[in-house]
C-alpha cells in the first residue's frame, strides 16, 4: 500500500511541475486574411462529372481543329531553289514511280537476307548456281547493297559463265565496300574477266 501511495504522490509530483514550468512565449497570432479556410470544403465547387454532359450547353464548332488558327508557313524561302538547284530533281525522283502510279517500297529484312545467303550458300557447295543465284539475289531484294551477298552473287555469276554480269557485280562490291575483306579476290576476278581470253574461255 505504502508502494502505491508513494508512486501516486511521484505521478502528481510531475505533473504539478510540468504544469508550473515557464513554456515558450507564445506567438502572436495572424490577422485573418480575405482568404478562405482551407481545411473547410468549398460548398460551391462540385467535382466534373463527364457523364452528364448538356449537348445544347456546348458551341456550334464541335469538331474544328483548334491549330487551324495556328498555321505555320512550310513553304522554302524565295532563294532557296538559287541556293539548292538540284533539290527539285530529287524531290520529283523520289515521289514520282516510272509508271504513274503509287511508289513501290522495298522490304527491309536483314534477317531474311542472312538467311537467303545462308541457302545460297548451301546450293554454291552443292554446285547448284542456279539455285545459288536466286538465293543471293533475293537477299539483295531483302537487303539492298549487301556486300556479302553481292560479292557471292559475283562469283556464282562467274561460276555460270556470266562474265558480264558478274564483272557488274564485282564492280558493285567494291563500290559497296572498296577495302571489304574480299577487295583483293574482287579486284583480281575483275582483271581476269575483263581479258578478252576469260572471256572466250568457258568454264
Amino acid at each position: 500500500m505504502r508502494l502505491l501511495l508513494l508512486s501516486l504522490l511521484l505521478a502528481v509530483g510531475i505533473a504539478a511541475a510540468q504544469n508550473s514550468s515557464p513554456s515558450a512565449p507564445a506567438k502572436p497570432q495572424k490577422p485573418a486574411s480575405n482568404s478562405p479556410d482551407k481545411s473547410k470544403p468549398n460548398p460551391n465547387l462540385a467535382p466534373p462529372s463527364s457523364d452528364h454532359v448538356d449537348a445544347s450547353s456546348l458551341p456550334d464548332d464541335i469538331g474544328d481543329s483548334s491549330s487551324k488558327e495556328t498555321q505555320i508557313d512550310i513553304s522554302p524561302p524565295p532563294d532557296d531553289a538559287k541556293q539548292h538547284p538540284q533539290s527539285g530533281a530529287v524531290l520529283s525522283d523520289e515521289g514520282s514511280s516510272t509508271n504513274g502510279g503509287p511508289m513501290e517500297f522495298h522490304p527491309f529484312d536483314p534477317h531474311k537476307a542472312a538467311k537467303d545467303i545462308e541457302v545460297g550458300d548451301y546450293y554454291f557447295k552443292r554446285k547448284n548456281y542456279i539455285g545459288a543465284e536466286n538465293r543471293y539475289r533475293e537477299a539483295l531484294v531483302y537487303k539492298e547493297n549487301d556486300a556479302v551477298a553481292t560479292f557471292k552473287l559475283a562469283t556464282c555469276l562467274e561460276k555460270l559463265n556470266r562474265p558480264d554480269e558478274a564483272l557488274t557485280e564485282y564492280e558493285n562490291y567494291l563500290k559497296i565496300l572498296s577495302n571489304g575483306p574480299e577487295a583483293g579476290e574482287a579486284k583480281k576476278a575483275i582483271e581476269r574477266l575483263k581479258t578478252p581470253a576469260a572471256n572466250a574461255k568457258p568454264n
